[in-house]
């Protein structure tokens, strides 16, 4: 009579199965803040290392670029490393979701990467 409804019976495993999921996550953040990511650019000219959550957490210049006082390529340089940097960490974030989740595709994944660092997707 009441077509779907079968499925309500087990909702309460459901619901644990989602606070054991929501567990994982929060200790996958931890873990993924203790990791290390390095972007560069320029042919390693200047390197951006961050966390495995995407924060930038320190900027390497090679000595030969800072002596040439050459602000307009360190303008460029530096976005192009953060973004490698960025994109490493959501490469990371993404296979330490595969192996959490078991390799199963989950809905809204590509979404919730774009959100590391705070930043859009590249």
């Amino acid at each position: 009579m009441f077509k779907g409804l079968e499925n309500l019976a087990n909702l309460p495993g459901l619901m644990k199965q989602a606070q054991e999921m929501s567990g994982k996550m929060q200790q996958l953040t931890e873990e993924l803040k203790t990791k290390r990511v390095v972007g560069s650019a320029g042919a390693g000219l200047v390197e951006v290392e961050a966390s495995g959550t995407g924060e930038v957490l320190a900027v390497r210049l090679d000595p030969g670029l800072v002596e040439k006082q050459d602000r307009e390529l360190l303008e460029d340089l530096l976005p192009g490393a953060i973004n490698d940097a960025q994109r490493k960490a959501k490469e990371l974030y993404a296979s330490q979701m595969q192996e959490l989740t078991g390799g199963m595709n989950l809905p809204g994944l590509s979404d919730m990467l774009g959100q590391i660092g705070g930043s859009d997707p590249a």
